[in-house]
């Protein structure tokens, strides 16, 4: 064993330049496909994070309008929600498909602490809507149902709101937790903090439904009502379902059973088979890219061998005319490919684990600046170690294959013909 190696040494060794260049091609090759994957995953973690704050089996649904002329309404007229559109999906019409139901209503006012004044979006949201959105706290609680029944005026703001009211104080910003802020000469109790990153360009916060429609001047308008769903579980099952909701909301609000321009239905759960989808391909364009280029340095290690036992032949006649076996040849040959995708891949694969910690580093360290908001478009653009592992395996084997046909070649050789070759 120690000959073999010592021999496949010296014989690389003595082949410097095409040594090497033959190991760049694999290098590369390895190299390109960790780096490719690791730019795709900052990609997709980065859509993945995005996607990972609300429920994917829930929908929103908000007012819409007709599309038709109908029962003395003109086409173009806007529908407007109110609380029979919640009663109506919480009836036991829906019951067979959905679960939680929550409206949501909105306004703009000034939030005043001391001598800090906030201009913030209040979200009127019931409890439920903690689950439906998977807000995360950091300090405090979100609004419960004893604030509903109470019309309590409570606040939950977002961290970057609290630093804000805070005149800017990262440190310990948690002390706004049981402080009275001024909502539009209101006063409000801060009872919790979610959380908020760099990408967060919003002051927003959330109030119960009944006390922002208040704020709002207590009319029975909403904005729109979010709820989750179970038993949907193709894009076809979602259309049938859709089309269902809205002709029940039009019928509710004498429009066209048919019109289907009453109201506009964003499912998340659809949205995320869809990214889903993109995702997987964008993976599988990944790999073939990969695969491809790693292939390019597959085909330079059969041609290098090839080369190799072609210069070789007199060296082979000799070796056999002396007692030299085929295997002992085909093993030396064989050796000798793997020696150099083994040696090389391992390189390529430390160096493309090392670019996607570089661009990591750089690239994905901070949030990317869109004018209107502050988001994350390459975030964690790391390679499993056993998938760099496995690929680099994968070269071994395919330079195993790559080097066969030109060592069957060299074991096949006659040493009266290979005395003879110049």
């Amino acid at each position: 064993m120690r000959d073999s190696l010592k021999e496949i040494w010296t014989t690389l060794s003595h082949n410097k330049l095409r040594t090497s260049l033959t190991g760049f091609a694999v290098a590369w090759g390895i190299f390109m496909l960790i780096a490719l994957l690791g730019a795709g995953n900052g990609l997709l973690h980065a859509l993945l994070s995005n996607m990972s704050e609300v429920e994917t089996n829930s929908m929103e649904v908000w007012p819409g309008r007709m599309t038709k002329s109908y029962g003395g309404l003109k086409e173009g007229t806007w529908l407007s929600f109110d609380m029979k559109d919640v009663e109506l999906l919480r009836s036991a019409a829906f019951s067979d498909v959905i679960d939680i139901v929550s409206p949501q209503t909105s306004t703009s006012a000034t939030v005043t602490y001391g001598r800090e004044h906030v201009s913030s979006n209040i979200n009127g949201f019931t409890s439920e809507r903690k689950t439906i959105d998977n807000i995360r706290m950091e300090y405090g609680r979100f609004i419960n149902q004893d604030d509903e029944k109470e019309r309590s005026k409570v606040l939950v703001v977002g961290s970057r709101m609290a630093i804000n009211l805070l005149g800017g104080d990262e440190t310990n910003y948690r002390r706004i937790i049981g402080r009275n802020v001024i909502v539009n000469g209101l006063s409000f109790k801060v009872v919790g903090i979610f959380h908020t990153d760099e990408s967060y360009d919003f002051n927003d916060s959330y109030a119960p439904f009944e006390v922002v429609r208040m704020l709002r001047g207590g009319d029975d308008h909403i904005d729109g009502i979010t709820f989750t769903f179970h038993g949907i579980r193709t894009e076809k099952q979602n259309d049938r379902f859709e089309a269902r909701l809205k002709k029940a909301i039009a019928v509710t609000h004498f429009a066209a059973p048919d019109d289907s321009g009453v109201a506009y239905v964003w499912s998340r759960f659809t949205n995320n088979m869809q990214m889903n989808k993109a995702m997987r391909y964008v993976r599988i364009a990944l790999w073939i890219l990969g695969i491809f280029t790693l292939v390019s340095g597959i085909v330079g290690v059969s041609n290098i061998m090839l080369i190799s036992v072609k210069e070789r032949t007199h060296e082979f006649g000799i070796r056999k005319a002396i007692g030299a076996k085929p295997w002992g040849i085909l093993k030396l040959i064989i050796g000798e490919s793997v020696a150099i995708t083994a040696l090389f891949g391992y390189v390529g694969m430390v160096c493309g684990l090392l670019a996607c910690q570089i661009m990591d580093k750089t690239l994905a360290s901070k949030p990317t600046d869109l004018g209107f908001i502050q988001m994350y478009i390459f975030k964690d653009p790391s390679v499993g170690l056993d998938v760099a592992m496995e690929a680099t395996l994968l070269l071994i084997v395919a330079g195993t294959i790559a080097g066969l046909v030109p060592a069957w070649k060299a074991s096949k050789v006659k040493p009266i013909e290979a005395l003879r070759d110049e």
